[in-house]
């Protein structure tokens, strides 16, 4: 059976379990941004269920310009106004130059790539706090999840002070 022959197959058998959700907010007003690493099963990393949050993902987890541009629907649209960055051990971006990854790729990109991850995460989510259109956030949280033992290192928390 191919991937694609197998793909489908499970889809039949899912179409006939799933879930109904109706609604397209998320109950948890909630988003999360990760990695696309194949280790990480967010929900059931999280404790979420299917229709409590937006997940967006890409290599290293990193806010780029399209997960800005998800999370402005996402906070306008849709309600979401807590966010969770969620990096993770062993990833193919640590300890890796944004030059040896277009080198190794031959894409003249920008890879984000991460040094450290407390700085990544704090740079990202000052991205995030400090952008006005996305001035309705109230919290974001900054992760390190392990993909050995699946445990996560709560680094970094913003708040939005209250408007008097």
């Amino acid at each position: 059976m191919t991937q694609i022959a197998r793909i489908l197959a499970a889809n039949q058998a899912y179409a006939k379990a799933r879930a109904q959700v109706a609604e397209a907010r998320p109950s948890q007003n909630l988003a999360v941004i990760t990695c696309m690493d194949a280790r990480i099963d967010v929900f059931a990393a999280l404790g979420l269920h299917l229709g409590e949050a937006h997940v967006l993902r890409n290599a290293g987890g990193r806010v780029t310009d399209d997960v800005l541009r998800s999370l402005a629907l996402s906070t306008h649209v849709l309600g979401v106004d807590t966010v969770v960055v969620m990096q993770h051990t062993k990833c193919g971006l640590a300890g890796v130059t944004d030059e040896e990854l277009r080198t190794f790729t031959g894409a003249d990109l920008g890879f984000f790539p991460i040094d450290d991850h407390a700085a990544a995460l704090r740079e990202d989510i000052d991205l995030l706090a400090n952008t006005p259109y996305l001035s309705p956030l109230k919290v974001i949280a900054g992760f390190v999840f392990d993909v050995e033992r699946g445990e996560l290192a709560d680094l970094i928390r913003w708040e939005r002070e209250p408007s008097t």
